[in-house]
């Protein structure tokens, strides 16, 4: 008996929505400090002033984004460095880069089969309100819209078949 590779992929991705978002939770705590809140479903989107994005290749395929305002973006920023203020948009760009990189590490990690089979790229990061973001997969996405410190941020994982 053959089974189906693309049902038994699909039916694997349909329970990562969970091991994305706890990903999220867990890099914000140790990372930041901070417990981020599940945002309702009525909650907006975030304003798309920064979105980080990371490659995915290798077993697991794809693109993970974090997308978030400024207020949001320079927060992670300060909390990542301990300081009071930050002091350059490279400080912004930087940092939540880097949180990008750690959900994306965090979450391939939590998924058997993928250990050393899996690649990520390097964090880009792409700031200001003007643009539109279209992942060129053919597959599925999971997307969790969260709570930090009271604003929207949204993690979306766009996967290629």
């Amino acid at each position: 008996m053959t089974v189906n590779v693309s049902i038994a992929t699909r039916s694997r991705e349909e329970n990562w929505l969970p091991i994305l978002e706890l990903s999220v939770q867990e890099v914000f705590e140790i990372m930041l400090g901070c417990r981020l809140e599940p945002a309702a479903s009525s909650e907006s989107k975030p304003p798309g002033e920064f979105t980080a994005m990371i490659g995915l290749a290798g077993e697991l395929c794809g693109v993970l984004t974090v997308c978030c305002g400024t207020r949001s973006a320079n927060l992670i920023a300060v909390r990542m460095l301990g300081a009071e203020l930050v002091t350059s948009e490279e400080q912004v760009w930087d940092a939540l880069g880097e949180i990008c990189n750690m959900i994306a590490g965090n979450f391939k990690n939590k998924l058997s089969g993928t250990d050393g089979h899996c690649l990520l790229s390097v964090p880009t990061v792409i700031t200001g309100g003007e643009y539109n973001f279209h992942a060129l997969v053919d597959g599925r996405s999971l997307e969790t819209t969260m709570l930090f410190e009271g604003a929207p941020i949204a993690v979306r994982l766009e996967l290629h078949s």
